[in-house]
């Protein structure tokens, strides 16, 4: 993946009137491209737009670069959170008219300051982040080998990803790929994937399809956005499976299943 996505969830952006509002809202920036957040103006244009009174008309921007982001504070006063979801509480505080703060996350939300009970974030999918072939470390630089799938098996769209994959790795029939609120039922027992929302879950398949195994589903299927999203879930299943990339192995991410209420599935061959 080079550039980012940056997302922000509907009703995300703050309140106005005291009731939060504000459609979803994705955005994506190849390399050199900014992205301008904040309350915005007709003289001062933003194309993520944060509706609360405590955030400036033009309060920072986002940068994209060839394999990371960056973010400039335009508040004179408030420093912004940058947090790793996927990691043990790691965050970053890019303070008051800092330019150009380098983000190495892979995932990350961005938190600003608010008087109201509402947080104001939006979320933010950096560039792929690229691993060495482990059987090629001691080659030189022009001759390595770079993994074709750079997935990173303790990020929490890996844990989905297996959600996907589980029925078909249980039973290799052809069984239908679980849905959404499946997946938020099967993850519910997990320390770190217990808390995700049906919002959350298709953002990360989003980041599987679009940027991860970067598969394109045909607009040829019949009309319909849950026609789009079931044949892009059973090609994120298909390609993961047919190159290995979860495995019976991985199926130990999951919460037990005899935990799950004393669901009983068949065991893996």
């Amino acid at each position: 993946m080079s550039g980012v996505v940056v997302h922000l969830p509907r009703g995300s952006g703050g309140a106005d009137g005291g009731e939060p509002g504000g459609d979803a809202v994705t955005l994506r920036l190849g390399p050199g491209q900014v992205a301008r957040f904040g309350r915005g103006s007709a003289t001062t244009p933003v194309e993520l737009r944060l509706a609360d009174a405590a955030i400036s008309r033009l309060a920072g921007e986002i940068r994209a670069t060839d394999d990371h982001w960056q973010l400039t504070n335009h508040s004179t006063t408030h420093s912004y959170l940058v947090e790793n979801p996927e990691g043990a509480g790691e965050y970053l505080r890019v303070s008051p008219r800092r330019v150009g703060a380098p983000v190495p996350f892979e995932f990350s939300r961005v938190v600003l300051p608010t008087r109201g009970e509402l947080a104001v974030s939006f979320q933010v999918f950096a560039p792929d982040h690229v691993y060495l072939d482990p059987d090629a470390m001691g080659a030189p630089w022009g001759s390595r080998t770079v993994t074709a799938y750079s997935l990173d098996e303790s990020a929490t769209y890996f844990l989905v990803l297996v959600a996907l994959c589980e029925p078909r790795l249980r039973d290799q029939s052809r069984v239908a790929v679980p849905t959404t609120p499946q997946i938020v039922e099967r993850l519910r027992g997990h320390v770190t994937g217990g808390t995700l929302t049906a919002r959350a879950i298709s953002s990360h398949i989003d980041y599987l399809s679009e940027e991860k195994l970067r598969i394109g589903v045909l607009d040829a299927q019949e009309p319909g956005k849950g026609d789009r999203r079931n044949g892009k879930r059973e090609e994120i299943v298909g390609l993961a499976l047919r190159f290995g990339l979860v495995r019976e192995e991985h199926l130990a991410l999951l919460p037990s299943l005899a935990g799950g209420g004393g669901r009983e599935r068949q065991r893996p061959r």
